[in-house]
C-alpha cells in the first residue's frame, strides 16, 4: 500500500511568490510568457516526469487604453477596462444614454424595456454563491435587447473589474469594467442615466499558447489528472485566481512522484492555458484525446482558487459517487468539504464533464461572499491575500485525494449512462 506523503511544502511559498511576481498571466501577454517558460523548467524538476508542452493556436485579444466620460460635463471622466474578447468602440468613441439595470438579474432587464441603442449598466456580484448571476449571461441580455455596450460595476470592492464578455462575434457590443464610483457618476440624483461616451481601444493579434503537461506513469494503463490553469487577468497578480491552484498542483504532483515504488495509475499534471477564453486551453486537450485515451482517464482534479476563504467545496459535475469518497479521504487529514452537484461551467473540470470523464473542481470561498476571493478579477487579487497556511492546507488535502486516486485499486465515479457509451 502507498501512503499519503507528508512533506512540510517547502516550495510551496516560494513558488507561489515567484509565479505571482510575473504579474497576472493574461495569455498573449510577456507575464503570461514569462510565467510558463518558468513553470515548463519547474515541472521539468518533477522525479520520473515526461514533460510535454501542447501547443495551442487561439484568436488572441489584447486591451489598450479604455475611458468612461459623460457627454455635457467636460472633465467628469474615469476609467474602464475592456472585458475579455470586447471589440473596439469607434474611434471618437460610442456615445448614448445609460441604463443603471442594478444587480443586472433577468427581472431587472426585464423591467427596463428596450435598451437599443443604450449604454447597459449592472453589478459585478460575488460569483460563487448558488442564485449568482453569471456576468456573461448578463452581458447577453444586455446585448440581445439591442444594447449599444455593456458596463459591469465592481460592487464588492474598490477599483475596476475584468473578466470575458462576448465570444469575439459579429454581433459583440463594446464591454468594459468600471468602478461602483463610476457608476454613482454614470447616474444622475433622479435616478435617470446620464449621457456618456465609452472609448475603448483593443486589438485581436493572432495568439499563440501552450499546455503544460507532466506525467509520471503508474502500473496501469489509467490515470488521474490533476489540473490547474496558469492564465489569468492583468489588473492585480491573479494570486488567488490561480497561483494558488498551480502551485499546489504543482507541489502535490512532486511529493506523489517521490513516493517510493510505482503508483497503481498514473499523475498527469495539466498546467492548462487560456482558460478565461472560454476554457479554450482544457478542451484543446480532450478534442485531442481518443476515445480510449479518455476512457483511461479515472478521475480529473481540478483546482481553480483553492485559497482565500474559509471553506473548501467540491463541485462534482453530478458524479455523486465522488462525495462520500471525497468526505472519507478530507477525514483522514482533519478537514472536511462542502458540495455542489451540478455541473457549472466555471473552470477546465467543465471539459471532462462533459465528455463523461468524473471530475470536480476544488475551490474556496463557495457561499462566503465576506471572503478574500471577492477580489477575483480586481486589482485586489494579490499574494497579499493569501496565507502560507491557506496554500498548506490545500496541498495537504489535494495529496490524499490525488494518492487515493493513484492507488486505490477500484474506483469507478463513472455515471451509469457514461459507461455504457
Amino acid at each position: 500500500m502507498t501512503h499519503a506523503p507528508n512533506p512540510d511544502w517547502p516550495r510551496l511559498w516560494p513558488d507561489f511568490s515567484t509565479l505571482c511576481g510575473f504579474g497576472g498571466r493574461l495569455s498573449g501577454t510577456d507575464s503570461e510568457a514569462n510565467a510558463r517558460q518558468w513553470l515548463l523548467a519547474r515541472i521539468g524538476e518533477i522525479p520520473g516526469a515526461t514533460v510535454t508542452s501542447q501547443p495551442i493556436d487561439y484568436r488572441g485579444w489584447l486591451r489598450h487604453e479604455g475611458l468612461i466620460s459623460i457627454v455635457d460635463q467636460p472633465g467628469q471622466s474615469a476609467a474602464a477596462t475592456a472585458l475579455m474578447l470586447s471589440p473596439a468602440t469607434p474611434p471618437g468613441g460610442l456615445e448614448a444614454e445609460v441604463v443603471d439595470l442594478g444587480e443586472g438579474t433577468a427581472a431587472d432587464f426585464a423591467a427596463a424595456g428596450d435598451l437599443t441603442g443604450r449604454i447597459a449598466l449592472v453589478r459585478h456580484g460575488y460569483a460563487f454563491s448558488p442564485d449568482h448571476t453569471h456576468r456573461s449571461v448578463k452581458y447577453h441580455m444586455a446585448r440581445d435587447k439591442g444594447a449599444a455596450a455593456f458596463l459591469i460595476a465592481n460592487a464588492l470592492t474598490d477599483g475596476l473589474v475584468t473578466g470575458s464578455s462576448g465570444n469575439g462575434e459579429e454581433n459583440d457590443i463594446p464591454a468594459a469594467g468600471i468602478a461602483e464610483k463610476t457608476a454613482a457618476m454614470l447616474t444622475a440624483p433622479n435616478g435617470a442615466g446620464v449621457r456618456a461616451r465609452l472609448e475603448l481601444d483593443t486589438s485581436w493579434p493572432a495568439g499563440q499558447a501552450a499546455n503544460l503537461i507532466a506525467e509520471v506513469p503508474g502500473e496501469t494503463d489509467e490515470w488521474v489528472v490533476l489540473s490547474a490553469h496558469l492564465d489569468g487577468h492583468d489588473l492585480g497578480q491573479s494570486a488567488i485566481d490561480n497561483a494558488s491552484g498551480v502551485v499546489v498542483a504543482l507541489a502535490v504532483a512532486e511529493a506523489l512522484a517521490a513516493i517510493p515504488g510505482k503508483l497503481h495509475r498514473g499523475l498527469r499534471l495539466c498546467l492548462f492555458n487560456v482558460e478565461e477564453w472560454n476554457l479554450t486551453g482544457s478542451k484543446h486537450y480532450i478534442d485531442n484525446l481518443s476515445p480510449a485515451e479518455r476512457a483511461a482517464i479515472m478521475l480529473n482534479v481540478n483546482l481553480d482558487v483553492v485559497v482565500g476563504a474559509e471553506k473548501l467545496s467540491a463541485l462534482v459535475s453530478g458524479f455523486i459517487a465522488l462525495e462520500p469518497w471525497l468526505e472519507r479521504l478530507a477525514s483522514k487529514v482533519g478537514d472536511n468539504l462542502a458540495y455542489h452537484r451540478p455541473l457549472v461551467r466555471n473552470s477546465d473540470h467543465y471539459n471532462f464533464a462533459e465528455v463523461g470523464i468524473p471530475a470536480f473542481r476544488l475551490l474556496a470561498g463557495f457561499g462566503e461572499p465576506q471572503s478574500n476571493v471577492r477580489h477575483l478579477l480586481t486589482p485586489g487579487d494579490t499574494v497579499d491575500k493569501v496565507t502560507p497556511q491557506e496554500l498548506q492546507r490545500a496541498a495537504t488535502l489535494v495529496a490524499e485525494i490525488v494518492r487515493a486516486g493513484c492507488t486505490e485499486p477500484d474506483i469507478n465515479f463513472r455515471r451509469e449512462e457514461d459507461r455504457q457509451q
